[in-house]
């Protein structure tokens, strides 16, 4: 049986004395997709910010079959994982080209010679930032923001790319590009974990799926087993199946 690349096993995780993620369990086989939906405060980004080491948490991480608990963010990071947070977070006062070049930061640390050339494939996938490259990121629509955030992360040739609602406050049109690109990323082999609230798109693209309620996971499996189950329809499609 094929290690996953991600197994996780009673994931408890919060804030101080508040414990917002109560014994989470989940894999990712490698180069899949899974996503992780829910409501608002179900704990989806607070699941993606352990994982990336940014909050302290109990319970088994593995990663590509050996234990990542006591690495640290910037460990994680040189272990192959990227998370795109929700935020961006991205450096405004910067071009482009020079935000996706510090995305480069863990290759040039790993000692490739050639991570530079890493630009061409991430202007290949994202046409609009190579017409952007000297434009400061903070000059940039929001959907351009999001692409950026993208590019920064596969920068550094992630094995593990982790999305914190990609989606979140874009046009429809913008949207369904984000998510084409993330049809277009499982094709390069890149596992993916997708943190969504957008459920319909999410499991249209992802071949597993979990959901997540009050820090539990109450419902998972197949992708398009869950846009069929009558509770996801109710709940997170908003429409009836006829």
């Amino acid at each position: 049986m094929t290690t996953p690349i991600l197994k996780v096993q009673q994931l408890h995780a919060g804030y101080g004395k508040a414990e917002v993620l109560h014994g989470i369990s989940l894999e990712v086989a490698k180069g899949s997709v899974i996503t992780v939906i829910g409501p608002n405060g179900a704990g989806k980004s607070t699941f993606l910010n352990s994982l990336m080491g940014i909050l302290p948490a109990q319970g088994l991480i593995e990663f590509n079959g050996q234990s990542i608990n006591e690495l640290t963010l910037e460990e994680r990071v040189m272990q192959g994982i990227s998370l795109v947070p929700e935020k961006r977070e991205l450096f405004n006062t910067m071009t482009v080209e020079d935000n996706l070049v510090l995305g480069g930061y863990r290759q040039m640390r790993l000692g490739n010679a050639d991570w530079r050339n890493r630009l061409d494939d991430v202007f290949d996938l994202f046409p609009r930032l190579k017409e952007r490259r000297l434009q400061e990121a903070g000059t940039l629509s929001g959907g351009e923001r999001q692409m950026l955030a993208v590019g920064r992360a596969l920068m550094s040739r992630p094995s593990l790319l982790m999305l914190d609602e990609p989606s979140l406050g874009l046009a429809p049109l913008i949207v369904k590009e984000i998510f084409n690109i993330i049809e277009t990323l499982r094709q390069t082999g890149v596992s993916i974990v997708l943190v969504e609230q957008n459920a319909r798109a999410a499991l249209a693209v992802a071949d597993h799926g979990y959901v997540l309620e009050m820090g539990e996971v109450s419902l998972q499996g197949k992708a398009s087993d869950l846009a069929e189950d009558p509770r996801v329809i109710d709940t997170y499609l908003g429409t009836a199946k006829k």
